[in-house]
């Protein structure tokens, strides 16, 4: 709640033509787990409303397009990886933390950008082209606190178990 809000605005804090946004979406849904994240980024939109110039429906699309979706899409793909993938902390930090957060991150762009269409004069391949290299930021923010937190503060990731990532399996 003390971070989130600032980087929703950061797009109002830059020079213009510079729209750098970062989502936190993934971050904190391996955080708190998706249950807790959503009312959190709830909180998130409306300290954006209370803080910046935008209006509700502004505010609502951030809520869902930089919140909602990329904190979905990350539940979605860190189950694949559950279900899929090998239990270590290797797939963890690099597949949840890191390239889960840019596939979510891309995904829900990807989706705002079907779904909205209002970039006027931007062609759809250039506005994906900047979604997909936009997200690698946010990917990498994640993927780096990911990593530290399951070398040196573990219990700060609800989605992080020990007894799954760490411990040799039964047999």
């Amino acid at each position: 709640l003390a971070l989130l809000p600032w980087f929703w605005l950061l797009p109002l804090q830059l020079p213009q033509g510079l729209q750098i946004q970062l989502s936190g979406a993934s971050l904190l849904a391996l955080m708190l787990g998706w249950p807790l994240a959503v009312p959190v980024l709830a909180l998130v939109a409306l300290l954006v409303w209370a803080i910046g110039q935008h209006d509700a429906a502004a505010v609502l699309s951030q809520w869902v397009w930089l919140g909602l979706v990329p904190a979905t899409l990350a539940l979605g793909i860190g189950a694949l990886l559950r279900r899929f993938a090998p239990a270590n902390p290797f797939v963890y930090t690099l597949g949840r933390g890191f390239l889960g957060t840019a596939l979510a991150v891309f995904g829900a762009g990807l989706l705002q950008e079907f779904a909205q269409r209002w970039l006027v004069g931007v062609s759809l391949h250039e506005a994906l082209v900047a979604r997909w290299l936009m997200a690698w930021g946010d990917a990498f923010l994640t993927g780096m606190f990911s990593a530290i937190f399951v070398a040196f503060a573990p219990q700060w990731l609800a989605t992080w178990s020990d007894r799954r990532y760490l411990e040799p399996p039964a047999g």
